[in-house]
């Protein structure tokens, strides 16, 4: 397919000096748009998306921990990712329109600053309900990292270079939950779980003053938004009645609902159900996010540019929900006593086929909005960890005495997921997707 084509593809008539959809390069400046951001940089903002995925991995082998040492419970506890979830959603919100406005290092450095005081406090929390409000307001202020970091990618990329560098933040994002859990366990060696809350703050500086040296301004002032929060609802109502965009969103959100599902969940289901320790189930779920990482770089490195985005993207989803289902099935004991290897075997795909789900489904949605990227970037986000926060919560319904509530709430979010890319995005009639070139 012709370049000319390729933008036709994508539905809209590219800026002066926008990147290429098919090359990812910069047609003003005639270079690749990698050139201006640099391998740093490009680590930034990998960091900057593996806030959400530190501030709550970490955190994670502590939650029964925590439980016994608040005198709280398991559901009361599992309360505090929802808030840190709840937190980054409308936190987002907030953010992507301004970042729109005064351009992308301010509200992220105010973001970045406010979140090292928000962890700080949360290590001296002296109950659960303390905690609670210091997660929310930590969730809040990470919202920042991710929903710019988003936006910086769009105001660089386009098309199918777009859809390849969101894998390569997937690939450095998931090197988080691989470490997370593992420095959360070996923190808890040497002292309680106020110290993993203490380790984020430390991480919280240095990501502070990278960004301070290093990340550049990326939105000029010429194509900055002007007008207050009337204008910021009006861009955001003009992006959510775009049907493709919307859909793209939905998809996106259920997709996180599952994963959230299985983080809020999995401490429980590992630890206190199939008695494994802190250190085994960091392993476990190191390993399940070493799966999401390979597979999302099968994506951008091999499949982006030889399959179209929707196709993969849909087969990433029927994955999902298969494993989905036959988590169920094991959880329900449909093939005799449910063990800890079947169940960590259906979770680790179910993981994996991430990979192929959510950096497509961030360019799919991203390519149709070059006008607005920090408040599409905020929508998609708010999607995600207002689903991921739903879902949290569900899973602590029925306590931590059965996985089934975890294996029904990913089963749904999975098959929420499917219906709206088919009913809404309706992938066989969309001209916006982009096809690999013949």
């Amino acid at each position: 397919m012709s370049q000319q084509a390729e933008e036709a593809a994508a539905g809209r008539k590219r800026s002066p000096g926008a990147p290429s959809p098919a090359t990812g390069r910069d047609t003003a400046g005639g270079g690749p748009a990698l050139r201006r951001t640099g391998l740093l940089v490009t680590f930034i903002l990998g960091a900057l998306a593996a806030v959400p995925p530190m501030s709550m991995d970490m955190y994670l082998p502590a939650l029964p921990e925590v439980t016994r040492t608040l005198g709280s419970t398991a559901t009361t506890v599992q309360l505090t990712l929802t808030a840190c979830l709840a937190g980054m959603a409308l936190g987002q919100l907030v953010v992507g329109p301004m970042s729109d406005r005064w351009g992308r290092r301010r509200p992220l450095l105010a973001g970045l600053l406010v979140y090292i005081v928000a962890a700080t406090m949360c290590a001296f929390a002296p109950t659960a309900e303390v905690l609670i409000a210091f997660r929310l307001l930590q969730g809040l202020a990470g919202a920042a990292g991710i929903v710019i970091a988003r936006a910086v990618v769009r105001d660089l990329y386009d098309g199918l270079a777009m859809a390849r560098f969101f894998s390569t933040l997937l690939l450095i994002s998931s090197i988080a939950p691989i470490v997370a859990p593992v420095i959360g366990g070996q923190v808890l060696h040497v002292t309680n779980w106020r110290g993993i809350f203490l380790v984020l703050a430390v991480i919280g500086i240095a990501l502070t003053l990278l960004v301070w040296r290093r990340l550049p301004e990326t939105l000029p002032a010429e194509r900055r938004q002007s007008g207050g929060v009337r204008a910021a609802l009006w861009i955001m109502h003009g992006l959510c009645a775009d049907r493709i965009f919307t859909g793209y969103l939905l998809t996106n959100g259920f997709a996180y609902g599952a994963l959230f599902s299985y983080i809020a969940a999995s401490p429980f289901v590992i630890q206190d159900i199939y008695g494994a320790s802190p250190q085994t189930f960091s392993l476990l779920f190191g390993l399940n996010s070493l799966g999401l990482m390979i597979v999302g770089q099968i994506n951008g490195k091999i499949l982006v540019g030889r399959v179209r985005l929707d196709k993969t993207l849909g087969c990433g989803l029927a994955v999902l929900t298969l494993a989905g289902a036959a988590l169920l099935l094991v959880t329900q004991g449909a093939f005799g006593t449910a063990g800890a290897v079947p169940i960590a075997a259906c979770l680790f795909v179910m993981i994996s086929s991430l990979g192929l789900i959510l950096p497509n489904t961030n360019a799919l949605a991203l390519m149709r909005t070059p006008h607005a990227a920090g408040s599409a970037s905020a929508l998609v986000g708010t999607s995600c960890f207002l689903m991921g926060a739903i879902a949290s919560s569900l899973v602590g319904i029925a306590g931590k005495q059965t996985a089934v509530p975890m294996a029904l709430v990913q089963l749904g979010s999975a098959l929420a997921a499917l219906v709206c890319f088919l009913a809404v995005c309706r992938p066989w009639q969309n001209r916006a997707a982009v096809k690999a070139p013949h």
